[in-house]
């Protein structure tokens, strides 16, 4: 029998198929089964909260959601964990992406209440934007987010500027803010250790599980910190070389289900979840 104790799983480019569906009534039959064994499901996301629970809106309540990149955790209802930035680091970053050295530059900033927009960005952007936020406000200054914890900034920018922009991060913010990227032009800005890895080394010790334990999967630089922590760490196909290179197996693509496929396998006891 497996010895897994723990699924997490990355959405986008991984869970989802590039439709950004998942065959509902396949991962219902993986999901009874991992249930019946006490196997905890957790989604671990860069994406918002209140976003992830709608895409499982049967179960929401009795999983777990690492989301924000890890920022913000929420088991069965409950917080277990939110981080924040100083206002002091929020208006420091904001003047960094504020000084034009990045053409095209679109940004929200992401709380636990909201993730925020400043006053005239670009209509076109915003539309995508609620796919991913639920929650979306439009704000002219700082002072309107109030008392919300901010937790990370979300930017989208043109490929040749991303690793640019993210050694200015290093560089400027050190120690205070860290950068990853998820591809495509997305950065992520986060509190420095608020991966998606802190997330499950949060919940492997509040459930008692070992990293030996724990099956992850994933397809992003965001995902590269959980899938080192985790025993059974699966790369999509999908996924670029150096996610690869971090990961200990890879799945198929997730346009094949390869995530279902290898839970599938995890269930039946068949390889590498051998006893």
């Amino acid at each position: 029998m497996t010895s897994v104790k723990m699924v997490a799983v990355d959405k986008d480019g991984t869970f989802l198929d590039d439709k950004k569906q998942y065959n509902r009534a396949r991962f219902a039959a993986c999901y009874a089964q991992m249930k019946a064994r006490g196997i905890r499901f957790v989604v671990a996301s860069g994406n918002q909260y209140y976003q992830l629970r709608s895409f499982f809106p049967e179960i929401a309540n009795e999983i777990t959601f690492v989301a924000e990149n890890g920022a913000w955790i929420i088991d069965r209802d409950e917080e277990i964990f939110c981080g924040a930035f100083s206002r002091e680091d929020v208006e420091a970053v904001i003047a960094t992406l504020q000084n034009g050295a990045y053409p095209e530059l679109r940004y929200i900033l992401c709380g636990r209440e909201s993730a925020y927009y400043f006053d005239g960005i670009e209509a076109q952007w915003l539309v995508k934007m609620r796919h991913y936020c639920h929650r979306l406000k439009a704000i002219r200054s700082l002072e309107d987010v109030g008392d919300d914890r901010l937790f990370k900034f979300a930017l989208n920018l043109s490929d040749d500027f991303v690793e640019p922009l993210m050694a200015d991060i290093s560089r400027l913010h050190q120690g205070r803010v860290a950068a990853t990227s998820s591809g495509h032009g997305s950065v992520d800005l986060i509190v420095p250790g608020h991966h998606k890895g802190h997330g499950l080394d949060l919940l492997a010790k509040r459930w008692g599980i070992a990293p030996s334990e724990i099956l992850a999967f994933g397809d992003g630089g965001n995902d590269a910190e959980m899938l080192q922590y985790a025993g059974f760490s699966f790369a999509m196909a999908n996924a670029p070389q150096k996610v690869k290179q971090v990961a200990r197996y890879q799945a198929p693509a997730n346009n094949e289900e390869g995530v279902l496929q290898v839970i599938e396998q995890m269930l039946a006891g068949q390889p590498p979840f051998t006893a």
